[in-house]
């Protein structure tokens, strides 16, 4: 799993917690389908119970589409596992032994509960199981506000928040605080995001696909013609059996569109070896069918299960609602839409089954080509009209500004920085204290270091013994390794030469430019528009500035007759290879947000930066500090391995405050200052 995955991840959790200090009733947290909502909620939870004991989690599940077993079995192996050990789950049901009545324990901290469970005329609700619950652990016995509690504090969590939970809400008084999940939180109930991880910043990180929209005059049998394509690929260069989702209408028109469209195409010569499924989505299962022998043979209960793994030979399956919430399949990488749907929560959720990682785990290991093939899905029907839609962008057309601006970038030696770090050599006078940590203590401490610490374990460890030597001197391992590979003279060397992808997209917001003349263009609407949007105030502002040194002549211009272009623009991360490699407590990409080539021919990189306090941006000083402290010693080295100069420009209220880095050598400079550098031969 990339280091950006999980700071990523780390990052959403530790805001989520922050946010808490606001001292608010109710929180939401908004997070792309697929990015992996159930570890970052079992993290919240776990960090909240170290150090408040007096909380308790109920968390509100789904259960149509199992998805509260689910949760509750992810929470059992990440408490057992060691990773979050602080979580002791329980899964709320409605059956007893015997004539018996319902019953509940008190002993446990998460508590699951299927949403379906609690409901008029159920046996939760209606033997007044759940309420007795409540009341107890609190000490809250007659549901009043403002009574003094002696007993738990209740947090709930509400995944898939979107979807109403009526019946709980009724029982609020009993509730401390309210944390919603959801990839599409409902902002007609105020589910306002107070922590977002954009579906931008999921793709960069590789967590979530990047989906590409295909022609709505595309036929079914030209989308299944596509995945023929590259079935083959994904098998060979991911060692995964691909998936191709159908979405069919969800009641009349059913019957017609598989009559008349889908089963005749499924049967055609071309596509009569795919395997697929019929799902109806209707609690009996009736009308389920399948063309694979062996899976006829099962339950349909058990179909779902049969169709997840990535060896499965189901290659088609068909369904109306039956898994648009809950249901893991990262091997689907295709969504063919036959259905019409008002609902954008119900779009955006079918996306997600398609748009999972099914190489997350050890995606940084894949060829680039195979990291293409893991990081792409295909969606026909489906275009969210909303912000979060990626905007396409491309660069202009016969300017040659694909060969006008060539960048070197870098990379870390990470393979033989490993090589030349002898473990077995710097173990081999260790002795094991056999009388220290638990294993499962042991684990948690092997879990807290990055990536590349954890391969060195498990490359040296083939037994108990070897493993508990390596955990026990970890810490001199680490800092053996840090000093390598932050040596950048000789860990760092230069790739070749890129330029910038043809084509990128970027999510839409509020910070926006009108640019005519740099190397970007786009269409709204199939209309060329010069509105571009950027990530933050900083960007934006650098924006403008990049902009106006252009206007003054500072930048050097596309050979054009007419309409010439300036070389300058944005550094989109998708598509992008522009890009260099840095240690900070694992090996990170950093993708400079702009690159300018000036009228010497001189490249210029720059990462934007802010210390500014903003509402939307919540910025932890002392891992901004190191961040900041990391891009240094890593542009420092690259501006010496390659010919690019390379600046940090820090947004600091109004001013800025340049970091220059050239030919190796560092020094500070204002905006003056860099605008004379530019007009500068040389």
């Amino acid at each position: 799993m990339l280091q950006e995955a999980k700071d990523l991840q780390n990052r959403a959790v530790t805001q989520l917690v922050s946010a808490l200090s606001q001292g608010k009733k109710e929180y939401t947290f908004r997070a792309p389908t697929g990015s992996g909502k159930t570890y970052m909620m079992a993290d919240f939870m776990n960090r909240i119970l170290a150090t408040q004991s007096n909380v308790v989690f109920l968390v509100s599940s789904l259960s149509k589409s199992e998805l509260a077993e689910q949760n509750y079995n992810s929470f059992c192996a990440l408490s057992r596992n060691g990773t979050f050990p602080n979580l002791n789950p329980h899964l709320i049901n409605s059956e007893t032994s015997g004539e018996g009545a319902l019953h509940i324990p008190t002993d446990h901290n998460v508590y699951v509960l299927p949403r379906d469970l609690y409901k008029e005329k159920s046996r939760l609700k209606d033997e007044g199981t759940f309420l007795n619950f409540l009341q107890t652990i609190t000490g809250n016995l007659f549901g009043n506000q403002a009574e003094n509690k002696a007993g738990k504090i209740i947090y709930v969590i509400k995944d898939e928040c979107h979807i109403a939970t009526k019946n709980l809400d009724e029982l609020g008084v009993f509730f401390s605080v309210v944390i919603n999940f959801s990839a599409t939180p409902k902002l007609s109930r105020n589910q306002l995001p107070d922590v977002v991880i954009s579906n931008e910043n999921a793709e960069e990180a590789k967590l979530i696909k990047h989906a590409e929209f295909q022609p709505d005059s595309d036929s079914l049998d030209v989308a299944l013609d596509k995945f023929e394509q590259i079935k083959a690929d994904y098998t060979n260069k991911l060692e995964v059996n691909p998936c191709f989702i159908i979405q069919i209408s969800n009641k009349d028109k059913a019957e017609e569109e598989l009559t008349n469209n889908i089963f005749p195409t499924l049967g055609n010569t071309k596509h009569q070896d795919l395997k697929w499924v019929y799902i109806t989505g209707d609690k009996s299962n009736k009308g389920c069918r399948t063309n694979d022998s062996g899976l006829n043979k099962l339950p349909v209960a058990k179909w779902k299960e049969y169709m997840k793994p990535k060896e499965s030979s189901i290659s088609v399956i068909i369904f109306k609602m039956a898994i648009s919430e809950g249901w893991d399949i990262p091997r689907a990488c295709m969504l063919y839409q036959v259905r019409d749907t008002d609902s954008k929560q119900l779009d955006e959720q079918v996306m997600g089954r398609v748009r999972r990682n099914p190489r997350l785990l050890d995606f940084e290991r894949l060829p680039k080509d195979a990291q293409a093939l893991a990081s792409t899905a295909w969606i026909w029907g489906i275009k969210p009209k909303d912000v979060d839609l990626p905007k396409p962008v491309n660069l202009y057309k016969n300017y040659g500004i694909e060969d006008e601006i060539r960048i070197t970038p870098t990379k870390l030696k990470t393979e033989s920085v490993k090589n030349d770090l002898n473990v077995p050599e710097l173990l081999a006078d260790k002795k094991s204290n056999l009388t220290g940590g638990s294993i499962f203590e042991m684990y948690r401490t092997l879990l807290q270091h990055e990536n590349e610490i954890q391969d060195f374990c498990y490359d040296y460890a083939d037994d108990y013994q070897k493993w508990r030597l390596f955990v026990e001197n970890i810490g001199e391992i680490k800092k053996k390794y840090h000093t390598a590979i932050t040596n950048y003279e000789s860990s760092m060397y230069v790739c070749e030469e890129v330029g910038l992808p043809y084509g990128s997209c970027y999510n839409k917001t509020e910070k926006t430019l009108f640019l005519d003349d740099w190397i970007w263009c786009r269409k709204e609407d199939n209309v060329l528009t010069d509105e571009f949007s950027f990530d933050s105030d900083a960007e934006k502002k650098w924006a403008s500035e990049l902009y106006k040194l252009s206007l003054k002549g500072y930048v050097k211009q596309t050979n054009v007759l007419t309409d010439n272009k300036f070389l300058w623009g944005k550094n989109f991360p998708l598509n992008s290879e522009v890009k260099f490699e840095y240690f900070a407590e694992g090996v990170h990409s950093s993708y400079p947000d702009f690159v300018l080539k000036d009228k010497q021919g001189r490249i210029h990189i720059f990462e934007v930066k802010s210390v500014n306090k903003s509402s939307s941006l919540n910025i932890n000083e002392e891992e901004y500090t190191e961040k900041i402290r990391s891009l240094k010693e890593c542009y420092k080295a690259c501006s010496q391995k390659t010919k690019h100069i390379f600046y940090l420009p820090i947004l600091d209220g109004s001013t800025w405050k340049i970091t220059k880095f050239e030919k190796g050598e560092e020094r500070t400079i204002d905006i003056k200052q860099f605008e004379e550098s530019l007009r500068h031969d040389g």
